[in-house]
């Protein structure tokens, strides 16, 4: 099997305090690696370390310790340009800067290939149709960007970072502000290009059970340390998550075979000084 695309290898990331020195780590002593064809599922509370993780693996941040590799290379050696052309990054908030289709904001997903003053050639078009074909909105092409959906907005997203004909594909929180469907048809389009495509995916997200549905892994964190990473039934334990979440849940097996979570209500409080009988 060929080594990992993303990978981390016991990665600690501390943080400057604002009044000097070191913070406590953000990240502590992770190790999770990402193959071609794999769809793997960052969850986790607030404050778990999610973002750092993403930052550390994309060469962001340096590590205190232990290592951050994008194929087999310190992810912080590589040039901007060509770690581009090897991963292709939907960032969580983005809105158009200014006017420009579809099939604009998709191009300039070419930037790494082309450079700022190049003109596209032949590849370049049959790169930016095929990746507009492969996030379902060729279709869209004409249309101005700022008049799409939260949903077709986000899969132009994702067109223009499979034009850059990466090797990994890494989503931060993808779905947020979508309703039920965009959000279900965003995952199952992702997990689509790993195992279809053979693209590295890797998620952030707090949507555990839409998550559990389409990753093949998990990998849960909390307090900086991955506390699970493994296929979503052996993840999702309600032991674990009561303690990673604070709070209790249970755990079902839908008919499909999926794993899902869904909230307990606490027990009341035992009534006190409710006065003499």
């Amino acid at each position: 099997m060929d080594g990992p695309v993303l990978e981390l290898r016991g990665a600690t990331v501390r943080y400057a305090r604002a009044s000097g020195g070191e913070g406590s780590a953000a990240l502590a002593g992770v190790s999770l690696a990402v193959r071609a064809g794999e769809c793997v599922a960052v969850v986790g509370p607030n404050g778990a370390g999610k973002t750092t993780l993403l930052r550390a693996l994309l060469g962001h941040v340096p590590c205190a310790a232990g290592e951050a590799l994008v194929l087999g290379r310190d992810a912080r050696a590589w040039p901007r340009a060509a770690l581009a052309r090897v991963v292709g990054v939907v960032a969580q908030r983005e809105e158009p800067a200014f006017p420009l289709t579809v099939r604009e904001a998709v191009e300039m997903g070419r930037y790494p290939h082309v450079g700022a003053w190049r003109g596209f050639g032949a590849a370049d078009h049959a790169a930016v149709a095929a990746a507009m074909r492969r996030a379902d909105v060729a279709d869209l092409g004409g249309r101005w960007a700022d008049t799409l959906s939260g949903g077709e907005w986000q899969r132009v997203r994702i067109a223009r970072a499979l034009a850059q004909e990466p090797r990994a594909l890494v989503l931060d929180e993808p779905t947020a502000s979508l309703d039920v469907r965009h959000e279900m048809e965003l995952f199952e389009l992702v997990a689509g290009l790993a195992a279809h495509d053979g693209l590295a995916a890797l998620v952030i997200s707090h949507h555990i059970n839409v998550a559990a549905r389409f990753a093949g892994r998990l990998a849960l964190l909390a307090g900086g340390r991955l506390v699970a990473d493994d296929v979503p039934e052996r993840v999702l334990e309600p032991a674990r998550l009561e303690a990673v979440f604070g709070w209790p849940v249970a755990v079902q097996r839908l008919p499909d075979g999926a794993v899902q979570i869904y909230p307990e209500r606490r027990p009341a409080p035992a009534a006190a000084g409710r006065g003499k009988p």
